[in-house]
């Protein structure tokens, strides 16, 4: 396994035993595996989302909507 070694300021030291706390994780290093993990994960559901709405935005438009507003659509009934 590679070695890091990083600077830490104040701010992140902190944030860091805050995680560490709440996710009962002992070492450090194994805090920072974990937040990595998490910040990557969260990047991938949000490219699958940005790319979900892509497909939308690129469908073809309805030229014929059953409410021309939204205060129609929640205005009927």
């Amino acid at each position: 396994m590679a070695q890091l070694n990083l600077n830490l300021t104040d701010e992140f030291e902190r944030d860091l035993r805050t995680l560490m706390k709440a996710r009962k994780i002992k070492q450090k290093s194994e805090a920072i595996r974990y937040a990595v993990s998490a910040a990557a994960n969260a990047e991938k559901k949000r490219k699958d989302f940005d790319t979900l709405l892509g497909a939308l935005a690129s469908a073809a438009p309805n030229h014929h909507p059953r409410f021309e507003t939204e205060d129609d659509l929640w205005g009927s009934r």
